[in-house]
């Protein structure tokens, strides 16, 4: 896994946490049908790159479109990392 996969893991992990704000990684977890542990490893970025399926239940779990998720883990055009939304 190359540094960027690495970081790029990390700002999505980090997105999911921003998104879940207060509600319990378990009730989102059940919601998107995973493991709580699952959804732990990748909100700490020690699953990152997680299955597209697992995305996608995740996003809809948090009510966040996958266009957003993709922008916000994604090279820009000048091939850096994008920062996360505030």
């Amino acid at each position: 896994m190359t540094p960027w996969e690495r970081q790029r893991g990390e700002r999505f992990g980090s997105l999911l946490r921003q998104a879940r704000g207060e509600r319990s990684m378990v009730e989102i977890a059940a919601a998107a049908g995973v493991s709580a542990e699952t959804l732990r490893k990748i909100e700490t970025g020690r699953a990152p790159t997680p299955a597209f399926f697992t995305v996608a239940a995740l996003a809809a779990a948090l009510e966040m479109s996958l266009d957003e998720l993709a922008g916000a883990c994604s090279k820009g055009a000048d091939g850096r990392a994008q920062a996360l939304p505030a």
